[in-house]
């Protein structure tokens, strides 16, 4: 769940949000004047993301980056199959009765 403050704060208590960035791997939402907002995220969070865009699909690399955004918890787990057998059958075309 990313970290959300003000301008104000955030200039405030630079180091402290800095620190939950590198140290936590937590994302910090700025919001600025007009609403706007900027995101503060590690390097190495922005490497990965940057990684998982550009590679194609099947690659090695955009399974790499894409187990790295799940341990950073900025991707969610594919949930577990509890039944395999049911679910392929449910897939299979050939056994619809």
């Amino acid at each position: 769940m990313p970290i959300t403050t003000t301008q104000t704060d955030f200039r405030s208590h630079l180091k402290a949000y800095l620190d939950q960035v590198t140290d936590k791997n937590h994302t910090v939402l700025v919001t600025r004047s007009n609403q706007r907002t900027v995101a503060v995220i590690s390097q190495e969070q922005l490497t990965t993301l940057l990684t998982a865009v550009s590679a194609n699909k099947d690659s090695l690399a955009y399974a790499v980056a894409r187990d790295k955004l799940i341990d950073m918890q900025l991707l969610a787990n594919d949930p577990a199959i509890d039944n395999p057998q049911a679910y392929w059958e449910r897939l299979n075309p050939t056994n619809k009765q």
